[in-house]
């Protein structure tokens, strides 16, 4: 008979399992971010070729000084430090677009006068297409906040990249503006035209690509899911084995957690096992007669 503890051993180890996997996948989550495969408007685009970090600069003069603005961003990944500069004048980890404007003046050092993170790895963005004679598309990002330098108002920073089709070049990204919360770039590439548009349906070549990336998907996912559940009981039984250990003592079997329990998951599975091969396979009958 299962006594009323081993229920409360199951209950506290699928709760445990439940927290583990909720954990893992909200972590796989956050670390994902924006992976440069946009859907909008129906069309699919593939900007994983324009991958890499670029720095574009764009020079203000205010005699006797001047401001330089030094955008350094990567669509798919985040930005590594760079060696040689204080961490205080750059951004910090997880940033995917950082705005740097420095003030120089004749014969005097540089002055780093703000550091703005403008898309971070986990920044939400909005996506739109252009699908007519001149096809583009465009992202939108919204970043974090960074303070007026006039007033220190908290202002909202957001990076916009508008991608336009050219399917023969690559042209070099254009800082356009920035206006102290937006900053609008500008690119030219065949990663502007779409690979695929739902009023043009797929080849059977693309059909069988399409089927392939699905079934990777949710290979990739069961994965996900079998080592979390590895993990889960790896941390369950590492754990419950240090507690025993260090609170009672316990040798050998009496490490492992939960141990009563698991010695009658054998005659449980056995009794589920028997109640469905009853109700699959029911007791035939013997026409009536009984056995004397």
């Amino acid at each position: 008979m299962v006594h009323w503890s081993s229920y409360q051993h199951s209950s506290f180890l699928v709760t445990l399992l439940g927290l583990l996997l909720l954990s893992g996948q909200t972590h796989a989550d956050e670390q994902a971010g924006f992976d440069c495969h946009v859907t909008a408007s129906g069309a699919t685009f593939d900007l994983t070729k324009l991958a890499g970090e670029y720095t574009l600069n764009q020079t203000r003069e205010s005699p006797p000084t001047k401001t330089v603005d030094s955008l350094r961003f990567n669509l798919c990944a985040d930005l590594k430090p760079l060696d040689g500069v204080a961490d205080s004048d750059q951004c910090s980890k997880g940033v995917r677009a950082c705005l740097t404007e420095v003030n120089q003046k004749t014969e005097e050092p540089d002055r780093v006068v703000s550091v703005i993170p403008l898309v971070e790895a986990t920044s939400e963005h909005t996506d739109t297409a252009g699908l007519s004679d001149s096809k583009y598309v465009s992202l939108v990002f919204n970043g974090p906040t960074y303070p007026h330098p006039s007033n220190s108002t908290p202002m909202a920073q957001s990076l916009s990249v508008t991608i336009r089709c050219d399917p023969d070049s690559t042209s070099d990204p254009k800082f356009v503006s920035y206006d102290g919360s937006l900053l609008n770039l500008e690119w030219s590439a065949p990663a502007g035209c779409p690979t695929q548009h739902d009023s043009e349906p797929p080849t059977d070549d693309k059909g069988g690509d399409n089927d392939g990336s699905k079934e990777e998907n949710v290979g990739s996912g069961i994965g996900w899911f079998f080592l979390v559940v590895l993990l889960a009981f790896v941390a369950y039984f590492g754990l419950g084995a240090y507690y025993n250990y260090s609170t009672y003592g316990a040798r050998g079997r009496d490490l492992i957690p939960h141990r009563d329990f698991w010695q009658e998951v054998p005659y449980m599975l056995k009794d589920v096992i028997s109640h469905l091969c009853t109700s699959v396979h029911p007791r035939r009958s013997r026409g009536g007669y009984v056995a004397v």
